[in-house]
């Protein structure tokens, strides 16, 4: 009975600790406004070993500082490549800041230990703290950036570990997007980096000509969107509005939400042909179960959807009309709608976006399989169980 009692007394603890932390987290976060249209320059990447070595060759070059913030970074084979150069270019007297996520990244104590005596300097970001210390815990930095010299930003899905090289049995090939980007945009990924360094090593620095070089102006329209916790929701619906003839969503997690999947309901009853992409095999337990009343409702209003069946599918990716695409951190679910901390990258081009939609639709088409009602409605008691349990849990999934 004791036991009992003490169990009822832990769950109402977590239960008053979230709930009032996302409260006061809410309750601090400023009134939303539209990111600024910028002029830039940007490069697609659907494969980590391109991407990795575009950074290494980026790393190489620099002069004054290199600014790498990632959500997971894994103490691997790729994960100590990236080390090696990040502490070659310290000892050459590059200011070089390495920040990671406090629960997703794994760097070993001898690792830590080399960055530092190379001068390297290291910061773990939002660590759970009191009194809502379980509402901290699951807030997490789910962001990626890499800023150099001010010039050169890199923003996307990709984070560092074997795995985004698909060396993870397990899981695969790994399919993601990330972009590279130059001219004015950079300033908008470096004021968030700094923001977010400030806050996690409470150092404040400087925003002067060696942080904000001026920049040239590139030929597409680009936005960067920082969410923290809010108003990742709202940018999406905003998007989705705009839609007049297709919207194709990309995303590992499927938990939408009410009012995300009201709009995209509304958007076929419309004549909007609306399709997405998951992966079959999930990394996280649940989340596909949570992603079913929403496929389930989805499917019998029309929407094709299909998962990803040659590797795991990681990519967070969606295009409007042709006209727009958003890539950047945020999953299509509640956790990057109400507790992750995400930045996104909006461009509006519709001759650089094509050769986008092309790489996506490949993925759609020939590397995805079709999620049919008649799947959903033969599903056995225990995975129907599983959804229910699922269904409950999924703002923290």
């Amino acid at each position: 009975m004791a036991l009992i009692i003490i169990l009822i007394l832990i769950i109402a603890w977590i239960t008053v600790d979230i709930y009032l932390g996302y409260k006061k987290h809410q309750a601090a976060i400023k009134q939303y406004k539209e990111a600024p249209i910028r002029q830039s320059d940007a490069h697609f990447f659907s494969q980590g070993d391109k991407l990795y070595d575009d950074m290494f060759k980026e790393i190489v070059k620099a002069k004054d500082h290199i600014h790498m913030y990632f959500y997971i970074f894994r103490d691997d084979n790729i994960g100590k490549k990236m080390l090696g150069n990040l502490m070659e270019k310290a000892r050459q007297g590059v200011t070089v800041r390495l920040m990671v996520d406090w629960i997703g990244s794994k760097i070993s104590k001898e690792s830590l230990a080399k960055l530092k005596e190379a001068g390297i300097q290291f910061s773990k970001a939002n660590p759970p703290s009191f009194p809502y210390f379980f509402y901290t815990l699951n807030e997490r930095n789910h962001r990626k950036i890499t800023v150099i010299d001010g010039k050169i930003g890199y923003i996307g899905g990709y984070n560092i570990g074997d795995e985004y090289l698909g060396r993870d049995p397990k899981m695969g090939p790994w399919r993601d997007y990330h972009l590279k980007l130059a001219g004015e945009a950079v300033a908008d990924l470096q004021k968030q980096y700094l923001n977010d360094w400030e806050r996690s090593a409470n150092e404040t620095i400087p925003h002067d000509e060696k942080n904000f070089p001026l920049l040239e102006k590139g030929k597409l329209k680009v936005q960067i969107v920082p969410t923290n916790g809010t108003h990742a929701k709202e940018t999406i619906v905003s998007l989705l509005h705009r839609a007049k003839k297709s919207v194709m969503i990309g995303t590992p997690y499927f938990i939408p939400g009410s009012e995300v999947q009201n709009a995209l309901l509304d958007l076929v009853k419309k004549g909007v042909r609306v399709k997405v992409l998951i992966p079959k095999t999930p990394d996280h337990p649940l989340v596909k179960d949570a992603a079913i009343p929403y496929i389930e409702s989805l499917l019998k209003a029309g929407v094709e959807i299909r998962q990803f069946n040659k590797g795991f599918y990681h990519s967070k990716v969606i295009i409007i009309d042709d006209d727009i695409v958003d890539i950047g951190t945020a999953n299509f679910d509640k956790r990057s709608f109400h507790l992750n901390h995400e930045i996104n990258c909006i461009i509006s081009d519709q001759e650089w976006i094509r050769q986008v939609k092309d790489e996506i639709e490949e993925d759609f088409y020939q590397r995805g399989e079709e999620i049919t009602l008649e799947q959903i409605k033969s599903r056995s008691f225990f995975e129907k169980t599983k959804e229910k349990v699922a269904t409950t849990l999924s703002p923290l999934l």
